[in-house]
């Protein structure tokens, strides 16, 4: 019996039913054999040693497409485990996923891992990647399935088991004496990992709860060439330099203290920084209209309830009382902002109105997912709530869109990946609202004629939204912007407008960030410049050095002319040889260092320096002044 097979050009071939993605692939060309990695077949992705009986479209995959890339490291995840459970046979396995970059497992160990049996464990690898298992996949009864993991003693598979619908098939995925409880799909042998490297181990409570056992987790990156690999090792090796934690305390940005777990403390180098990212995003809002306002951090519950965050946010949620009243510390700024619309009746013509906030808001993180000011419990969103009418939607969603891109460019980065998401398992509001915002978003995103990824059922339960991720100098992506289409807020806030017919209408909500949280995105921005920040970003952007005592004078007077016209400059007074303080501006990454003398004196000009270039000559303080200026004004 024959079957159809489409393909992505649209053309359709016969096969003989039970006929294989990987012979597929081969019937194609031998070298498409070699490097695909797993195929999509109607949809559901499918191990390349699949049969195929019925009709259907296919999508095979090298792995540079992302679920090629999860296949590859999921099947690497299971060559680590199986190392493990030679190595310690007493170890149960726990989960073992393709993360975003590599892969994890964890395991029940009596004893918590060290760098020897890291290392012990990869050359265990290395010989299943020799020995070159045939990974195989066999399905099983829930009652087959829990009696073979109870003969090898797996008490969290047996959990999973137990917890899987009754109506799902139980797959096993078997390489050589190894066994493990896998929906798939995988590679087709344990020889087609190529080149790999377990990166670090640390303890990881299953499910993610403090109430249960600590685990020992492994992490680790593989790819098919031994060249890759050593490219992702150096760049790691490079990110480990720019760690934004390191830095921010080497040019005194913030601290972390005790007495406050994932509570930035922002020095003052911090605090101008910071004044020169949301400085910079003010002036460009009120330039398209946007009114800045401030809602408090602490309000009553009902207003959680109201929003709809009491039933979906609660658990990441601080909690206070006053007087005999429960209160909520705001995790998001918007419901504060729904009250100030509901102040006053509002008129199509207002519209669209824009609100801005930087609305400080804190959230509930488990203290093992802190992480310097990627993962903090109090941060500051960039948040704006535009409100329109339907027939508005569009065009303001293509603003924002233009916005994000304006704004991302001005701080260096070039590169964007778009995802949208469609509505979530746990929502508010009905399919026909939902239907309405999600086309509204595809809409101007099609009109762009921007690319993006549409991720089903990931939206935010209020909304469908479009995420903004940014590439740095790394090629790392961080998911910053978002907007978000809200029809649900306005109808429980009851929100209205006087249309142009004269009737009440309830307006549409735009919830839109840009940069997501600032104390991120200068986390980010830190790594991205491994602290060499733009001039106009710069918290010191000149450093004045005397040679002697006897030039402080001049320096000051140098000082005093940068300060008037705004550049932000300091002078060394350390009782130090200049090659030492000028070894000090470079730590601290000071873009430009100035250099007074005698010479410089008698001369009545400076000499310029610039950090990481060195000796630029001498200059006239207005030139060079001007010259400043016109840079930072650039934003260059």
């Amino acid at each position: 019996m024959k079957i159809n097979v489409k393909f992505p050009d649209g053309s359709i071939q016969q096969y003989e039913e039970g006929i294989t993605p990987y012979k597929i692939a081969k019937g194609i060309s031998s070298g498409l054999a070699k490097e695909i990695i797993t195929a999509s077949y109607n949809d559901e992705l499918v191990d390349l040693e699949r049969e195929l009986h019925k009709d259907g479209e296919i999508f095979l995959y090298k792995f540079k497409a992302r679920p090629a890339k999860d296949v590859y490291w999921h099947s690497s995840s299971h060559v680590m485990a199986q190392a493990v459970k030679r190595l310690f046979p007493e170890a149960k396995l726990a989960i073992g996923p393709a993360i975003e970059k590599g892969f994890y497992y964890d395991f029940d160990v009596k004893e918590p891992f060290t760098e020897k049996d890291l290392e012990n464990i990869e050359a265990e690898m290395e010989k299943i990647v020799e020995q070159n298992f045939k990974i195989q996949r066999k399905v099983l009864s829930r009652e087959q399935a829990i009696e073979m993991f109870e003969q090898r003693n797996e008490d969290y598979k047996i959990e999973m088991i137990n917890e899987m619908p009754e109506q799902e098939t139980i797959s096993i995925y078997v390489q050589g004496d190894f066994v493990d409880l896998c929906r798939g799909p995988h590679l087709r042998y344990t020889g087609d990992v190529g080149a790999f490297k377990l990166l670090k181990f640390s303890g990881a409570y299953w499910r993610g709860d403090e109430k249960n056992q600590m685990l020992q987790r492994i992490y680790g990156i593989s790819f098919p060439k031994k060249k890759q690999l050593k490219k992702y090792l150096k760049k790691l090796e490079e990110a480990k330099k720019r760690d934004h934690r390191k830095i921010g305390k080497k040019l005194n940005l913030f601290s972390f203290h005790a007495e406050g777990p994932g509570f930035p403390f922002w020095h003052h180098n911090g605090i101008v920084l910071i004044d020169q990212v949301t400085g910079y995003l003010r002036k460009t809002l009120v330039e398209r209209g946007y009114r800045e306002i401030q809602t408090p951090i602490i309000l009553k519950d009902e207003l959680w309830h109201r929003s709809g965050h009491w039933d979906n946010y609660k658990d990441n949620m601080y909690f206070t009382e006053i007087g005999d009243e429960e209160f909520a510390v705001k995790p998001m700024n918007c419901p504060g902002c729904l009250l100030i619309y509901n102040e006053e009746l509002h008129s199509y013509r207002e519209f669209p109105l824009k609100y801005s906030e930087l609305g400080l808001v804190h959230r509930y993180e488990k203290s093992g997912v802190l992480h310097g000011l990627f993962r903090v419990r109090q941060f500051t969103q960039d948040d704006a709530h535009v409100f329109c009418t339907p027939n508005q939607l569009e065009e303001e969603i293509e603003k924002l869109i233009d916005l994000v891109y304006e704004v991302y460019q001005t701080f260096g980065f070039e590169d964007f990946f778009i995802e949208l998401s469609t509505k979530p398992e746990k929502a508010i509001g009905c399919n026909e609202v939902w239907e309405k915002a999600e086309k509204a978003l595809a809409n101007a995103l099609d009109k762009k004629n921007i690319s993006h990824k549409v991720n089903q059922g990931e939206g935010a339960f209020y909304g469908p939204k479009i995420d903004f991720h940014i590439k740095d100098s790394l090629d790392r992506l961080w998911q910053c912007g978002t907007i978000q289409v809200d029809f649900s807020m306005p109808e429980r806030f009851d929100l209205e407008y006087i249309g142009a017919d004269g009737e009440k209408h309830r307006p549409v909500m735009i919830h839109r960030a840009i940069l997501g949280s600032i104390e991120r995105f200068i986390g980010i921005l830190i790594e991205h410049y491994a602290g060499n920040f733009p001039l106009w970003l710069a918290p010191v952007q000149v450093e004045i050095i005397p040679i002697s005592e006897q030039h402080l004078e001049y320096a000051e007077k140098i000082l005093a002319k940068l300060k008037d016209n705004e550049i932000r400059a300091e002078v060394d007074y350390q009782d130090e040889k200049v090659g030492y303080k000028i070894r000090e501006a470079e730590k601290q990454k000071i873009p430009y260092m100035i250099i007074v003398g005698d010479n410089e004196i008698e001369n009545e000009n400076i000499s310029v320096r610039k950090h990481q270039e060195g000796d630029q000559g001498s200059a006239e303080i207005k030139n060079f002044v001007k010259k400043l200026k016109t840079k930072i004004e650039n934003k260059e």
